[in-house]
């Protein structure tokens, strides 16, 4: 069986734009596999869960294989199970304005705070 860093694998399967990026998302604690929080240099195989926040989402995919070198968008997306939630579509969940609409009111404003956790 093959095994891939974490770092190496999120970066290869195009998940992050650069490996520092990638190793910097491990450090920070926002990478998991199989429920605990990875270390950069964490081995991955087969069947292993990976749970990564990338651009505020949380991801949640499923290994099929330990890829080392960066591959294309296709052969890429081979590589792993996405299990995470669809995105919410745009203005969804509470208050929607249009762009250049000025600052919010007060109401909208009241709107957002209850939204937050």
């Amino acid at each position: 069986m093959t095994a891939a860093r974490v770092d190496q694998w999120l970066w290869a399967v195009r998940l992050y734009k650069s490996r520092s990026a990638a190793t910097e998302a491990c450090r920070g604690g926002h990478v998991r596999v199989n429920g605990l929080t990875a270390k950069p240099a964490a081995h991955l195989r087969p069947g292993d869960r990976v749970a990564a926040l990338v651009h505020g989402r949380e991801r949640l995919l499923e290994v099929v294989e330990p890829v080392t070198k960066r591959v294309g968008a296709a052969p890429a997306a081979g590589c792993f199970l996405d299990h995470s939630l669809p995105p919410h579509p745009p203005g969804e969940g509470g208050v929607s304005r249009p762009r250049g609409s000025g600052r919010p009111t007060k109401r909208d404003r009241r709107r957002l705070e209850r939204l937050r956790p």
